[in-house]
């Protein structure tokens, strides 16, 4: 059974956890420290503040690992502040997190007008059906490279995005009762362990 990792040092972890484990076929798991990264088949960076959650990638020695393991391959999904810990480019910083999405966010984005609010949107590579989608201070995408696939735009602002293994997503799909984004990313997991396995016993 293909086990999926929330980092477990700040934000939604157990909201993401339940809807993992209600899934067939799935398992979720906290993870907080680089031998349990090394364990699962993929890994969701779940919302938070992203500030905190980079300073403590760091003090923990987390973000090598992580960056390692997306790298070779494994699977990573960020929510809102996972989608800033995984950009190249934040906007206003000359630094970033784990630096791995070719992609340009900006932080708070709705933050100074709106707190926070719920909208839909049919996204047909996740499903044909409308998906609510959160915003909580949420970030945009600002600038997507060509090897990234635009999956969703909000008022014309860019808000969940896809690069091979990698997905980002401005909004909380873990705040709702809709499971067709956990369902997409554990799909990419086992999609990616059964690749593994299959390479493993070619050799």
């Amino acid at each position: 059974m293909p086990a999926i990792g929330v980092l477990a040092l700040q934000g939604a972890v157990q909201e993401h956890l339940d809807c993992l484990n209600a899934l067939p076929d799935i398992e979720g798991i906290a993870v907080k420290k680089a031998a349990e990264i090394n364990a699962v088949d993929g890994l969701i960076l779940p919302g938070g503040e992203s500030t905190t959650m980079g300073k403590l990638l760091r003090e923990f020695d987390l973000s090598q690992r992580i960056i390692d393991r997306v790298q070779s391959g494994m699977p990573v999904w960020g929510t809102c502040a996972g989608m800033i810990l995984l950009a190249k480019k934040i906007v206003g910083q000359d630094n970033c997190h784990l630096g791995l999405m070719d992609i340009t966010v900006q932080r708070n984005a709705y933050g100074s007008q709106l707190d926070s609010f719920t909208t839909e949107a049919v996204i047909p590579e996740i499903s044909p059906d409308a998906i609510p989608l959160v915003f909580i201070r949420a970030p945009y995408v600002e600038n997507a490279a060509v090897n990234v696939t635009i999956l969703a735009t909000v008022d014309g602002k860019i808000v969940a995005v896809e690069e091979k293994n990698m997905l980002a997503t401005a909004f909380h799909p873990e705040l709702t009762n809709n499971l067709a984004f956990h369902s997409y990313f554990a799909a990419k997991v086992k999609a990616s362990k059964n690749n593994s396995i299959c390479s493993c016993l070619a050799r």
